[in-house]
C-alpha cells in the first residue's frame, strides 16, 4: 500500500499545486474549487493507503527484491453481503431531495447518509 499512497499523494500535491496557482491567476471560482475538491479526494485516498500500509506493514509490491511467488496466498477479505449500501443510497437521496423541498428532509437525509456510512465503515471492524 506504500506505492499507493505516495502516487495518490502526488496526485493530491499536483492538484493542490494546480488549485493554487489557477485560483491566483484566473480569479474562477467554479474551477477553483474543482480542483480543491479533486485535491481533497486524492489525498483522502492517499491517507487511506497510508493507515493501510501502517496497519498490515509492507507487500510483496511494496519490495524491489520480491519474486512473483511472494505475493501468492489469499489477496485479501471480501465480504458477502452487507444492507448498508442501500442505506447510504437512500440516505444520499433523501439528502438531495431535500436541497429541493425544504432543509427538514435534507437533515433527514443526512443522518440516514451518515447512519449507512458509519455502517459500512465500521461493519467488520472486529474482524
Amino acid at each position: 500500500m506504500k506505492a499507493e499512497a505516495l502516487l495518490f499523494g502526488g496526485v493530491a500535491l499536483f492538484f493542490g499545486g494546480s488549485a493554487a496557482l489557477y485560483g491566483v491567476w484566473s480569479q474562477d471560482d467554479t474551477g477553483t474549487t474543482v480542483l480543491v475538491v479533486a485535491c481533497g479526494m486524492a489525498a483522502l485516498d492517499a491517507f487511506f493507503y497510508l493507515i493501510q500500509y501502517r496497519r498490515r506493514g509492507s507487500r510483496a509490491q511494496d519490495r524491489k527484491d520480491a519474486e512473483v511467488v511472494d505475493g501468492a496466498g489469499p489477496v485479501a477479505f471480501f465480504p458477502h453481503e452487507s444492507p448498508w449500501p442501500i442505506v447510504t443510497a437512500l440516505g444520499f437521496a433523501v439528502a438531495a431531495t431535500g436541497v429541493v423541498f425544504g432543509l427538514w428532509l435534507f437533515l433527514i437525509g443526512l443522518g440516514v447518509l451518515a447512519r449507512g456510512v458509519f455502517g459500512m465503515v465500521f461493519q467488520y471492524v472486529h474482524r
